[in-house]
């Protein structure tokens, strides 16, 4: 990802931070109708969780629910924005557990840590940093999680390939993202400040793309679900892998 792109998500995503630490509207799909944002989870388990943190949702499903964690395991949250999936995996994994949150933007960071503050969760620490190089060592955490993030950069080969290697053998995946329905034409370079670039269309692949990629990566047990349309010719999709067990 350029400079100029990276630049462009981090201001876009940081004003999103900063308007859901008041608990503004995010500007962002999560309060129109493409299904953007906390629609998607209980809220039973909404109600556990600070408001801002479910304000700063920006995600197209509940990866959370997918990943099915045990106590004593530890996630990762790739992109993990105010830190709803983080805090909700720290619920999960128990005190035994732990739980990661991985973003590059400052203002989600210190949205993220206020939340954790409030909600008094102690097995949970979030990282500053980029999805394609995890400032994590090999084979550390059980589980992955990530919610609309993988779609934004142009590089998920990288990204799958550090999934892979943070991963335990026998370690998962569970993401929720966001697929075109058709391929689309990438040779014509999208601005970071187009909207679409923002908004997570731009550097969507197809169902096929994505798994290929992570079969290229090494990920094994592939399942890719439909769970709803987000725009015209665009999908959320629940995504789960493994990383075979040596």
């Amino acid at each position: 990802m350029t400079d100029d792109a990276t630049l462009a998500l981090q201001d876009h995503y940081g004003a999103a931070a900063r308007r859901a630490a008041t608990r503004a509207d995010t500007g962002d799909c999560a309060t129109q109708e493409c299904g953007i944002g906390a629609d998607h989870y209980e809220p039973a388990e909404l109600a556990l969780l600070p408001a801002e943190a479910v304000a700063g949702s920006i995600g197209c499903a509940n990866p959370v629910a997918l990943a099915d964690l045990h106590p004593g395991e530890v996630v990762l949250d790739l992109g993990s924005g105010g830190g709803i999936d983080v805090l909700l995996s720290a619920r999960r994994v128990g005190p035994a557990g732990f739980a990661y949150g991985l973003d590059m933007t400052a203002d989600m960071l210190e949205l993220a840590r206020a939340n954790q503050a409030t909600a008094g969760a102690t097995n949970v620490e979030f990282l500053q940093g980029r999805i394609e190089t995890v400032p994590l060592p090999d084979a550390a955490v059980d589980v992955i999680v990530s919610n609309c993030v993988i779609t934004l950069t142009p590089d998920k080969a990288a990204v799958f390939a550090e999934a892979h290697r943070v991963l335990r053998p026998g370690g998962r995946l569970a993401l929720a993202d966001l697929v075109a329905d058709h391929d689309h034409d990438h040779t014509t370079p999208v601005a970071p400040d187009d909207p679409s670039w923002t908004a997570c269309h731009a550097n969507a692949t197809t169902r096929d793309g994505y798994r290929a990629q992570l079969t290229a990566a090494g990920f094994t047990n592939i399942a890719i679900t439909d769970s709803h349309q987000v725009a015209d010719g665009f999908t959320s999709v629940l995504v789960h892998a493994a990383k075979p067990d040596d």
